[in-house]
């Protein structure tokens, strides 16, 4: 019956496509329960499902798969194992790992139909999107933030890739900020998640990415104090589990280096100087404080609150890694403890030690609730938006499948303006983009006599290059003709193994080549017609890269901005294209996050006509980064 109402609603030969087809799901949280859900549901063939996490407390309120008997399991696993359940004769595999493992490789990729991302960070992300372009699959890409969400089809040659256009970075704050002259909360609740809880309970030199160690000029200062304060935090760990632990900490962060930073008077001439904090009046003011004061995480704590927190999770953490470090053999590696979000103890310390910090410098204190917001990086996630988005994605996987990418549409969900979902035609890929311009061949070589020379060779002489092309395998350099040492060394000597990829740069200043990959196939065995050791499996042109459009003169530049010079209609019809902002420059966001101007202004192209679906046209932002 399920078929039958498939084949009425989807047509025969899609139905037929969809059945047959063998997909990938990566990831299996708030998007990918609902995708699995989707492709099970609606008769995908073979469908597999990847993700490295497991099922944490805070998943259950939308990722409606898990319940709290999973918590700690496998996603994937677990997913695959419910999911079953609504159609028992669905094909699923599961794989607890990393989608970035090796064993997933360029052939594993290309045995699938489609690949659906539902990914919550950026690295991966980009990695999918170049593992699908190289094996040549077509790509869902997918993510919500809140109340706004995206699709985008991606395929190569033919649309813009992830990376067509560039994201926004992770945002980082200078160390010399963290450590010296916080100004916000959120410098308070850095410090103390990526800066003391490793000092004291972890390896203080694993820093976190939102803090910057970049020694430049500002910040060389605060990382040789770093250093030297590193010695004394060994002092402090030798205190960890006894009943003074807790003193002499708040002696070193909240008296002894406040008092070094109160005599930098300099510092201080335009803004006001910290304020010590006396413990012994603290310590009186909290001994009447109830423990259980910690569970009311919606209040904000008054400083002896926090003060009589602070000390109880330091002993519950210092018992801990106590009990961890007496239980580990002499001969492994020392146990450490990490802030987890979901860990009680860790944001207890966190969230206490942060107030007092920013009562120090006349910060505003916050809640546990919001500081568990803030240091976890969480983004309220909205089941309704996950669903719709999951939808979305099945919705364009069908115009993959009918070879119909011309009516395929990236799709946005958006609570600002009188639409919900809006969307846009597929944008053709960025000539300069750094992933996707590359043309790629394959060259199978015999793994024990191959040599760099060899490749060269095929190079050379099968695709004409000329001299002035580069070699690198990954960011390494290993040939250009001014660094021809590696030549006589056989592809082994550099990690170069089957289905690495190497990238050739033609640096001719005229009729420069497109940048190409190569994709080195080692032979499986020694074949009486195959007595070359590097042969290229497919002789073609390389296109040459397309040249930078000559600059108008002043003349025409005058002219063209002369109003005296042309007639309206012509003014019109210089309609700004689409993606670039006020002053004709691309927006940073492009197809992959759009920014909020583009967003808010962009017309809605959807030609459904049973009327908009509107969520809230009160708010006047657009969408923004996309992240699970």
């Amino acid at each position: 019956m399920r078929d039958s109402s498939l084949k009425r609603s989807l047509g025969v030969d899609l139905t037929r496509s969809i059945k047959e087809s063998r997909v990938l799901l990566v990831g299996a949280g708030g998007i990918g329960c609902e995708l699995l859900k989707n492709l099970v549901l609606t008769g995908f063939g073979e469908i597999h499902i990847i993700d490295l996490d497991t099922i944490d407390l805070s998943n259950l309120n939308r990722q409606f798969l898990f319940r709290h008997e999973h918590i700690k399991k496998s996603k994937a696993l677990v997913a695959k194992e419910v999911a079953q359940k609504f159609r028992p004769d669905a094909k699923l595999e599961a794989y607890h790992a990393n989608i970035m493992d090796p064993q997933f490789n360029i052939s594993w990729f290309g045995s699938f139909t489609v690949v659906f991302n539902a990914l919550d960070n950026l690295a991966a992300r980009r990695y999918v999107n170049k593992m699908c372009l190289r094996a040549n699959v077509p790509l869902i890409e997918s993510g919500t933030m809140g109340f706004n969400g995206q699709v985008q089809v991606i395929k190569k040659s033919e649309t813009e890739c992830y990376d067509c256009n560039p994201k926004e970075t992770p945002k980082s704050f200078p160390v010399c900020t963290i450590r010296s002259t916080p100004s916000q909360a959120i410098h308070c609740i850095v410090w103390a998640k990526s800066f003391l809880v490793p000092e004291l309970f972890g390896n203080s030199e694993n820093e976190a990415e939102e803090v910057d160690n970049s020694e430049n000029a500002e910040n060389a200062n605060e990382i040789e104090e770093l250093r030297k304060e590193a010695l004394e935090f060994r002092v402090l760990r030798e205190s960890i589990g006894t009943e003074e632990g807790h003193q002499k900490v708040f002696d070193k962060v909240f008296r002894a280096d406040i008092e070094r930073l109160r005599g930098m008077e300099d510092m201080w001439k335009s803004r006001k100087a910290p304020e010590l904090l006396d413990s012994s009046q603290l310590r009186e003011q909290s001994a009447s404080i109830d423990s259980g004061i910690s569970t009311k995480d919606q209040k904000v704590w008054s400083l002896a609150e926090n003060f009589a927190v602070f000390k109880d999770s330091f002993n519950r953490l210092s018992q801990r890694l106590k009990e961890l470090r007496a239980s580990t053999p002499s001969d492994q590696t020392p146990p450490i403890l990490t802030f987890d979000k979901d860990d009680e103890d860790t944001l207890d310390f966190v969230a206490a030690t942060a107030n007092l910090r920013a009562a120090i410098f006349h910060i505003e204190s916050n809640s546990k609730f919001e500081i568990k917001r803030m240091a976890g990086n969480i983004i309220p996630a909205i089941a309704t938006t996950n669903a719709m988005t999951a939808g979305l994605c099945v919705l364009q996987a069908f115009k993959v499948f009918q070879n119909d990418l011309a009516h395929a549409k990236t799709v946005f969900l958006e609570r600002s303006g009188m639409r919900a979902i809006n969307s846009e035609s597929l944008n053709p890929p960025n000539p300069d983009c750094s992933t996707c311009s590359f043309v790629q061949t394959r060259v199978e070589v015999d793994p024990e006599s191959a040599t760099l020379e060899h490749l060269v060779g095929v190079l050379e002489n099968d695709l004409g290059y000329k001299e002035g092309t580069s070699i690198a395998f990954g960011d390494v350099l290993i040939y250009d003709p001014d660094f021809d040492d590696n030549l006589g060394k056989k592809f082994s000597h550099f990690g170069i193994t089957n289905e690495s990829v190497l990238t050739v740069i033609d640096e001719n200043t005229e009729d420069t080549r497109m940048p190409l990959e190569v994709l080195i196939l080692e032979r499986a065995e020694a074949s009486s017609t195959d007595t070359d050791p590097a042969k290229l499996l497919e002789v073609f042109e390389i296109p040459l890269k397309p040249k930078k459009p000559s600059q108008p003169s002043p003349e025409m530049s005058r002219l063209s901005l002369d109003p005296a010079a042309t007639d309206r209609s012509s003014v019109i019809g210089k309609r700004k294209r689409e993606g670039e902002d006020e002053d004709g420059e691309r927006s940073p966001g492009g197809s992959g996050e759009h920014n909020a101007k583009r967003a808010a202004s962009r017309p809605a192209i959807d030609t459904d006509t049973s009327g908009p679906i509107v969520l809230d046209d009160d708010d006047e932002e657009g969408i923004i980064t996309l992240d699970d």
